[in-house]
């Protein structure tokens, strides 16, 4: 059964209600007894995985979240590199069309 989050427009009363998801939604707040009240979108809760059921095999072991790390650091290197050569390829050829252009500028003067 969910946690539900209520807030009253009229005396800004705030509470959680611990109700059934097929309950209806209350109307009446208990602060102050006016029918203003209204149920908030909640976050709701993580799930927590501990106690006797479960195993440490069940989650990943250290090998595998170093391997993994190893392994995402090696991609992001490459990617750096193929960037890097990427600029200088881009400069390189706009070094040649600049070159090209004022070598031409200077033929027709």
């Amino acid at each position: 059964m969910p946690t539900y989050e209520y807030v009253c427009d009229a005396c800004s009363h705030e509470f959680e209600l611990f109700q059934s998801m097929s309950a209806s939604v209350k109307r009446k707040c208990p602060e102050c007894g006016k029918l203003k009240l209204k149920r908030l979108i909640g976050i709701g809760s993580g799930i927590i995985f501990k106690g006797s059921g479960f195993y440490q095999t069940d989650y990943r072991s250290d090998s595998y979240k170093k391997a993994a790390e190893a392994d995402k650091k090696a991609s992001t290197e490459k990617s750096t590199k193929k960037d890097d050569k990427k600029k200088s390829d881009t400069s390189k050829s706009s070094d040649k069309s600049k070159s090209s252009n004022s070598s031409s500028k200077s033929k027709e003067s």
